[in-house]
């Protein structure tokens, strides 16, 4: 062993306990918080740094159990356990029923149940012949009091435990039927396992310990300089610990934007610049204005379970609001005032109350609508939901940038430009080309798609003219050019990535790569 080099090494935290202890000695963590003041964690550092170096070894590990107090211990602590709660009651307000107890002392009817079950059992409760429980007596066991001094037991600990080796037979009897290991939101204590581990100084820690003495190291040596060092003047006093500068400094690593998010913003502001306002929603939509106001039937395909995700509770909204709701459904039907036929169907007013996860970005244009001033321009940025394979071009969960314009001089050269300026300034593609689309809110309508050099070719987002049967229920009666382009992979070709999965990744380091790359 070379000691002298072991020294060099050495950590005043390490040192503090080489000096203090005897090789032999059994030491645990909770020794040294106690006799070295250590804080927290300290102990376990000094034991970690030792075993390396072959100064400390471990000798055995004690299981421990506390018990901890939960939030309902720490109410039952202050306003009594049910059972002292009903057994005070019924002492001085006489025979009640059990319905009845539970609403005066604003309990549970099962934990009024459960509780006069228990002191029912110790003869401290019974029923009168009108069904009605009365106060009969003191529990016969101690059951009662063992558990309200374990209540003032713990809650008097600052950390609210109670160590099961300092409890009695009788205690640990009792407080067994209180605590839960897990799920003990509805039990007054909760177990928490633990294990100490002891360790001991092995022989080559005398030498260590000499070493030490002759070099004159304390453990107490000053490691940095601070300003109540300098302005008290005890560094002159006091001795340094050695520096080796070979050592590299830790990494500094600023905080960033993360470069997906970044991105998202230098959208809105290129759009907010040209002068558009931003919209939102929420996520939870009805299908009213997820699809019916955007005139896609109600036996359109996309409805199906695959593609959309309903709410388990609460399945349906309790009303749409007028007269949205009967233009809407005239336009289905008959086609109302917008000059069309319409679908030919009769309209479900309880169909469209259903709740889902918003499946497309569209929906808020749809709100957008009632309410948009004319001429106006408007975006917003979604976040939608799919039951879809996810790959590289696809994800169950992704972002929409979603956009319209209304005014009498729009038209198809005005949404186009639009496009452009999504598929070149936005996403950075240099091969654009626009195909000829369909959706049933749009006519006529078109598709962006841009080419990735990875990927290929693939498709950007779909745009249009809205309908008339989509403008006209909401009171618009100029044309409106609209947009819903998918953001994500927008982000793949400015991000420079080749799969839609990177800008969600848990890949810390790749994620600065690419801020800084960004």
């Amino acid at each position: 062993m070379d000691v002298q080099s072991i020294i060099k090494n050495l950590h005043p935290l390490e040192i503090r306990v080489l000096r203090a202890f005897a090789p032999g000695a059994e030491l645990t963590a909770d020794k040294l918080e106690k006799e070295l003041n250590y804080k927290a964690g300290h102990a376990n550092q000094a034991f970690s740094w030792l075993s390396g170096k072959g100064l400390v070894e471990e000798v055995r590990r004690e299981p421990q159990v506390f018990y901890e107090l939960t939030e309902l211990g720490k109410i039952y602590s202050a306003e009594g356990t049910p059972e002292d709660r009903i057994l005070l009651f019924l002492k001085e307000k006489g025979a009640h029923t059990l319905p009845e107890i539970a609403s005066a002392l604003r309990l549970d009817n099962k934990d009024v149940g459960s509780a006069y079950g228990m002191l029912a059992k110790e003869a401290a409760v019974k029923m009168d012949e009108n069904k009605k429980a009365v106060y009969a007596g003191e529990p016969k066991s101690g059951r009662t009091a063992a558990v309200r001094d374990l209540l003032k037991q713990a809650s008097a600990q600052e950390t609210g435990l109670l160590d099961q080796k300092k409890l009695t037979e009788e205690e640990q009897a009792v407080i067994g039927t209180l605590a839960k290991k897990r799920g003990a939101a509805d039990a007054p204590f909760r177990i928490i396992e633990r294990e100490t581990v002891v360790y001991t100084l092995t022989s080559g820690a005398a030498d260590v310990k000499k070493a030490l003495d002759a070099a004159g190291l304390t453990g107490e040596e000053i490691g940095s300089i601070t300003p109540e060092l300098l302005k008290s003047g005890k560094w002159k006093d006091g001795a340094f610990r050695g520096y080796n500068i070979a050592i590299p400094p830790p990494r500094v690593i600023p905080g960033r934007t993360n470069p997906y998010v970044s991105f998202l913003e230098s959208v809105k502001d290129k759009l907010c610049s040209l002068g558009f306002e931003e919209f939102d929603g929420p996520l939870v939509e009805t299908e009213f204005w997820n699809s019916d106001a955007l005139f896609m039937p109600q036996f359109h395909a996309a409805r199906d379970i695959h593609d959309v995700y309903y709410l388990k509770e609460p399945t349906k909204a309790k009303e749409i609001e007028e007269p949205f709701l009967s233009n809407v459904a005239a336009a289905h039907e008959n086609g109302g005032d917008t000059g069309s036929r319409g679908w030919n169907y009769q309209f479900d007013r309880e169909f469209t109350k259903r709740l889902i996860l918003r499946s497309q970005g569209t929906v808020l244009s749809a709100h957008q609508l009632a309410k948009a001033k004319i001429p106006g321009k408007y975006f917003g940025i979604a976040r939608c939901f799919r039951y879809d394979k996810v790959d590289a071009t696809h994800l169950s969960d992704f972002y929409q940038t979603e956009g319209i314009v209304l005014g009498e001089e729009v038209n198809l050269r005005t949404l186009l430009g639009f496009l452009e300026m999504f598929a070149v300034e936005v996403a950075g593609a240099t091969d654009v080309k626009y195909v000829p689309g369909y959706f049933p809110f749009t006519e006529p309508s078109v598709e962006v798609h841009i080419k990735h050099p990875v990927l290929g070719w693939f498709e950007l987002g779909g745009a249009g003219i809205f309908r008339p049967e989509v403008t006209r229920p909401m009171g618009v009666t100029v044309p409106v050019i609209a947009w819903g382009i998918g953001i994500d992979r927008m982000a793949l070709m400015a991000l420079g990535l080749n799969d839609l999965r990177e800008l969600f990744s848990s890949d810390i380091e790749a994620v600065r790569l690419r801020r800084a790359e960004y």
